[in-house]
């Protein structure tokens, strides 16, 4: 004979136990759960339990049942379901404490177990931390990826055999100097947009890539999130954050989607707001790298003014923004020896994004340049750039890296980079722009999802508090070298 299940009561905060309070005399129809389940479910915006109570009860009072809901998340500084969840933890977790009684005797941990654990312990953790990121962005990504591969590619491949022969060829076939401009001049779309892309970038990305999927598929990402926990609790983060920030190296509009993970709404505005000032994408990380890899000592104030700058931005951010960090729990996966085929299908998956995505964008770039060259635009806004590059004490030529910034920020990388093989800048000044184009404004793509993730308010408070602080930390940085005497 079938009975009726036993209801556990599992208390909430005061403030849910009276919103459930409240919920009990609106809800007067036959539901399959009970009133208390059916009272969690509307508190935590559940759309099928909404549809099923405006059937039943009428919109009157599926009306007040709603302000219900307002009424407690005004109350509360975290979302409603997020308190919930919290509460069902905690209970599950003294319940199984007080039930599981530890007698089995300690299995001897394996190499990957011992690994694991050192990537947490911050004595040793912060060391490995330190050769991950010079073998694996510095080394692999930053002076074999962007310096000896696009070296071939771009200069050998494309500068003296493809681009030569696809510029002979629309010459001669097509006589119209605007089109000919359009597709092969100094900003066209096959010599700028489809090199750029194709023959500079894209090989940056792909090392990127397949370092990122070796360390997600080994299972060191969340033993990092873990080790910097505790330091991201003073940016008012917790380390679930360091999952957006660092897919940020790779793109900073995909990170800002990854921010749906974190909890509350404070961690999604903290950790855009970092994205879009301090985090280089993967493509503008490996060109600043392969840039400043012959300046060692740029190389390191670069990395000592961006941690700076990520730490202090942060903590400030922190403190205005209301509320307290979310606490932290993750699911550690076991460490070890990544799978060749899931890194290789990771690293595909993401590099068919990147062509749908941003290469696009390199060739709708490439023919807005061609317009503003028409129009004049192009002209004029490069003329109202050069005052930047004045205070900076930067050549004029580099208002086009910044011009480029605005489009996207690996463009203006790409740009840098362009200047550097003409040699127009002195070391101090491929510091000071390798600076201000890390913390220039999001690039187009980014700041659209920004505007959808966070609101326009949101949005163009960042866009000018970027583009302003960038300015002046650069300006503060180009003076600074030359009060010191220091040449990098």
């Amino acid at each position: 004979m079938p009975t009726s299940p036993v209801e556990i009561p599992l208390p909430y905060s005061p403030e849910i136990e009276e919103a459930i309070a409240s919920l009990k005399p609106i809800l007067q129809g036959s539901y399959p759960i009970s009133p208390r389940a059916l009272s969690l479910l509307l508190l935590q915006g559940d759309e099928e339990a909404l549809d099923q109570v405006r059937e039943q009860e009428g919109q009157d009072a599926f009306e007040r049942a709603q302000a219900v809901r307002t009424r407690l998340q005004d109350r509360l500084s975290e979302p409603v379901e997020w308190h919930i969840a919290q509460s069902r933890h905690q209970w599950g977790q003294a319940l199984v404490e007080g039930a599981l009684e530890r007698n089995a005797p300690k299995k001897s941990r394996g190499l990957g177990e011992w690994l694991g654990m050192l990537c947490m312990n911050p004595i040793t953790g912060f060391p490995i931390l330190a050769l991950v990121l010079y073998f694996g962005l510095y080394q692999f990504v930053g002076i074999f990826g962007a310096g000896t591969v696009v070296g071939l590619i771009e200069e050998n491949l494309f500068g003296e055999i493809i681009n030569p022969a696809v510029t002979a060829f629309v010459e001669r076939v097509i006589p119209w100097q605007p089109i000919q401009q359009l597709l092969v001049g100094e900003y066209g779309v096959w010599t700028l947009g489809v090199t750029y892309a194709v023959a500079l970038i894209l090989p940056i990305v792909t090392f990127f890539f397949l370092v990122f999927a070796v360390l997600e598929d080994s299972g060191y990402l969340p033993r990092l999130a873990m080790l910097i926990d505790r330091a991201f609790k003073a940016l008012g983060l917790n380390g679930r954050a360091v999952i957006p920030i660092v897919l940020g190296f790779g793109c900073d509009t995909m990170a800002t989607v990854v921010t749906r993970v974190l909890e509350t709404k404070r961690e999604r505005i903290l950790t855009t707001f970092l994205l879009s000032l301090t985090i280089p994408c993967s493509a503008q990380l490996g060109v600043v790298l392969a840039l400043l890899s012959g300046h060692p000592k740029g190389l390191l104030i670069w990395t000592g003014v961006m941690i700076g700058v990520f730490l202090i931005a942060g903590w400030l951010a922190a403190r205005v923004l209301p509320g307290a960090p979310a606490p932290f729990y993750m699911e550690i996966p076991p460490m070890r020896f990544p799978n060749i085929s899931n890194v290789i299908v990771k690293t595909l998956a993401r590099l068919q994004w990147y062509f749908l995505e941003v290469f696009p964008l390199f060739l709708i770039a490439s023919l807005m340049v061609w317009i503003g060259q028409l129009t004049g635009l192009f002209d004029l806004a490069l003329r109202a750039l050069q005052p930047v590059t004045q205070w900076l004490a930067l050549p004029s030529e580099a208002a086009v890296a910044f011009l480029f910034g605005f489009f996207r920020r690996d463009y203006g990388a790409a740009g840098l980079y362009q200047l550097d093989e003409q040699g127009l800048l002195s070391g101090n000044q491929l510091l000071v722009v390798a600076v201000v184009l890390t913390l220039f404004v999001p690039c187009v793509a980014q700041f659209l999802v920004t505007l959808k993730e966070r609101g326009w308010r949101m949005a163009l408070g960042m866009l000018v508090f970027t583009l302003a602080f960038a300015l002046l930390v650069g300006v503060f940085l180009s003076w600074g070298l030359q009060a010191l005497g220091i040449a990098v």
